[in-house]
């Protein structure tokens, strides 16, 4: 793939970069409320958004930039696999649709802004508060690391290598996002999404025409996998167990991250979020779409040196510089609006289950957005760090963990909003067992988050956040049972 500065497209990338700037520091003047010392108003935008909104910034958070270069380098590295990430976002609408409403009027009833918050005001634990905090926190900052790797991605496509293009853009992300809160990043979504959806579009109907058509593909992705002797256009008999747990693992812990949640608490009623369970699969389809672009960097004979260049080599070569300078314009784009929500996201944990619940408890309105403003920048300095010190494969290695970690948090947030018979020891408990056990299960298999299993026949791979969450909940069930007829005798 070059990496020669090419100026017309470095010319598209900065305008449409530089419009979406403007766009973040306008934002603070949309929608104004009378103040934006609030939590509520910098970190959930008023919780006021409705449905067009919703549907733009949790797309924009959940189809992110790494999402983007990710899906079609995974189908491009072992075919069929990689379109586990379709199943598992058509799994989670109906989740969503039964699930956020009830979470979302918990939280709006009750002035929560995090999964601590609803927590802690469900069992009144500290120990299990701060447990969901922090791992909300951990597991969301490889996440944001991510977002930077989509973008140096592009960044040395165009030619811009060195860490200063990426340090020059998240900064300005960071001073938009301090002064303009949420509502920044759920205004520059519009612009994002419009434009990821034109380069999709626009690449799965004109790339198969230069390419020989669909059908040659399909051939020539079919007859690279053979040469190299691993991936398929069809899973294998040993993968359908894998594929179906990973997808339905990581459609339970989609919604367990902060920076999916605060759009969910953004939203204006629990109306809105079921009419977004309704309209978001379209961008299942978009992703569908975006995948099959793996399948024609083989047709393309890419010369790569990694997976994650396909989808720029593809622009570069087959269109003009002003549409690639435009398609990378919209992948970076893509990783502003999620690194935005998930820096607030992580900053809104901080400041209410750790700063509040332990250093001053008594801190003001806008005592508590003064806090998650300079928290916001730090979370972003660090991902900046990540990537800057650490070799690129950590942080995938930790988003994948991140994945587990994450939905250990779904017993304490979701069971609660169903029934009270669930206490926090056994909670607590099982948190720490599925926490800790799946991340030693991974460890122990090479940073790979499938386990093997031989139940006496053939032996098959497993999700292991599925094992963790299944250990979490036994634990959980375990506990409350010889808690509660403790707590009846005394």
């Amino acid at each position: 793939m070059t990496t020669n500065l090419d100026p017309v497209a470095i010319s598209v990338f900065v305008f449409f970069f530089a419009l979406v700037t403007i766009l973040g520091f306008v934002a603070s003047r949309w929608r104004a409320p009378k103040t934006m010392e609030h939590i509520d108003e910098w970190g959930l935008g008023g919780r006021n958004f409705g449905t067009w909104i919703t549907w733009f910034l949790v797309g924009g958070d959940f189809y992110t930039a790494y999402t983007i270069i990710a899906v079609p380098a995974l189908v491009y590295a072992v075919g069929a696999y990689g379109f586990f990430a379709l199943p598992y976002t058509i799994v989670v609408y109906p989740f969503v649709f039964m699930v956020m409403p009830l979470l979302w009027k918990r939280a709006k009833d009750n002035g929560y802004v995090t999964a601590g918050d609803v927590v802690f005001g469900q069992y009144g634990s500290r120990g299990l508060e701060l447990a969901v905090a922090l791992t909300g926190v951990i597991a969301t900052m490889p996440y944001i690391a991510l977002q930077l790797v989509g973008m140096a991605t592009v960044l040395q496509a165009l030619g811009l290598t060195g860490e200063l293009p990426l340090a020059v853009a998240f900064i300005i992300l960071a001073l938009y996002t301090y002064s303009a809160g949420l509502r920044a990043p759920a205004l520059i979504a519009f612009v994002k999404d419009i434009m990821i959806y034109i380069v999709v579009i626009t690449a799965v109907a004109l790339i198969p025409s230069k390419l020989g058509g669909y059908a040659n593909v399909f051939a020539s992705a079919d007859a690279a996998f053979q040469a190299k002797g691993s991936g398929s256009l069809l899973l294998g008999g040993n993968q359908y167990v894998a594929y179906a747990t990973l997808a339905l693992g990581s459609a339970l812990a989609a919604f367990m991250y902060p920076h999916t949640l605060t759009g969910i608490f953004a939203s204006n009623s629990g109306n809105t979020i079921r009419k977004n369970a309704v309209m978001l699969p379209a961008y299942t389809l978009l992703l569908g779409l975006l995948a099959l672009l793996g399948y024609m960097g083989h047709a393309a004979h890419l010369n790569v040196s990694s997976p994650n260049q396909v989808v720029p080599a593809l622009f570069q070569t087959l269109f003009p510089s002003w549409f690639a300078g435009f398609a990378f314009a919209a992948i970076a784009i893509g990783a502003l609006v999620p690194a935005a929500v998930m820096s607030i996201g992580a900053s809104n944990l901080f400041t209410r289950n750790f700063w509040k619940a332990y250093v001053n408890p008594n801190a003001t309105d806008a005592g508590e957005a003064k806090v998650a403003k300079i928290t916001s920048l730090v979370v972003k300095i660090g991902a900046l760090l990540v990537i800057a010190f650490l070799p690129t494969q950590f942080a995938l290695d930790l988003q994948l963990l991140g994945g587990i970690w994450i939905l250990q948090t779904l017993p304490a947030l979701v069971f609660g909003l169903y029934s009270k018979w669930f206490r926090a020891p056994g909670l607590l408990a099982g948190w720490l067992v599925g926490f800790f056990g799946g991340t030693y299960l991974v460890w122990i298999n090479g940073l790979k988050p499938l386990q093997a299993i031989s139940l006496g026949g053939a032996p098959f791979t497993v999700y292991i956040g599925l094992l963790a969450l299944a250990a979490n909940i036994v634990v959980a069930v375990i506990v409350n049972l010889v808690t509660v007829p403790a707590r009846k005798a005394a």
